[in-house]
């Protein structure tokens, strides 16, 4: 997964970073699970644009799963979209890819879940009140059937000797203890999701001096980590922050986005 995410990151960066040698992280067993934790806004618009980027320019089959409609929408993607509304249902249809239904003539190739934290809510909404009393099973439970459907297909895949493979997941995910503002604090459902998805991509906002400074509505800086990337070849660039692979920065002024690394 962390190879379609440099791709669509350097789809929006100018003609001058285009010059700058951006390494492509090889798709592998230890990089196909990502993570996007941050602002559930942009995590979306990258998460729509993986999707786009996978099945545009990669020529993939995608199946994207959130609980909001999305109004508009290439037609080649159209039938990829799934709108379950209860951690239940999310269950059955991802478990459902295991189906020969879903795997002819084309099995899917990238998984994607909008908003994870949303289906470990209850009625009550995103406070901490309304996550059902299990949220931890329940995410680990998720995640593991995310993992082992991956797997599935990506066996699939390669016995049908496809140049798609491996199956790729990737999922965003709203940490409420990250929302609080405290940069001490750790979410124990985001250490369960951790546990399986190698490759975290993080969205972190800057408030300061730079983004008032540049006159633009917002900046981010995003970055992949974790403990899946272990090419000494990524992590060159930032040894004062282990782990991290690569990072870029989105501008964004007047509803456009422009990407810088």
């Amino acid at each position: 997964m962390a190879d379609i995410l440099t791709l669509v990151f350097r789809t929006f960066m100018s003609q001058s970073d285009l010059k700058k040698d951006v390494k492509v992280i090889t798709p592998s067993p230890m990089t196909c699970s990502t993570l996007v934790v941050g602002d559930h806004s942009l995590s979306r618009s990258v998460l729509l644009l993986a999707s786009v980027t996978a099945a545009a320019e990669m020529g993939i089959k995608v199946m994207f799963f959130t609980q909001t409609q999305i109004q508009s929408l290439p037609p080649s993607l159209q039938r990829c979209f799934s709108y379950p509304r209860t951690v239940e249902e999310l269950l059955q249809q991802v478990a459902s890819l295991h189906e020969p239904t879903n795997t002819s003539p084309t099995p899917p190739s990238l998984i994607i879940v909008d908003r994870l934290e949303s289906f470990l809510c209850g009625p009550g909404g995103s406070s901490q009140s309304g996550f059902h009393p299990g949220e931890k099973s329940c995410a680990a439970h998720i995640a593991a059937l995310l993992c082992d459907t991956a797997a599935f297909l990506t066996q699939v895949l390669e016995q049908r000797g496809s140049s798609s493979a491996p199956c790729r997941i990737i999922a965003s995910f709203l940490s409420e203890v990250n929302a609080g503002g405290d940069p001490s604090a750790t979410d124990p459902i985001l250490d369960v999701l951790d546990r399986y998805f190698q490759v975290r991509c993080t969205l972190d906002q800057d408030s300061g001096y730079e983004a008032t400074a540049a006159a633009v509505q917002e900046v981010w800086h995003i970055y992949l980590s974790g403990r899946g990337i272990t090419d000494p070849s990524f992590t060159e660039d930032y040894n004062d922050r282990p782990g991290v692979a690569q990072e870029w920065k989105v501008s964004c002024e007047q509803g456009s986005r422009s990407c810088t690394r």
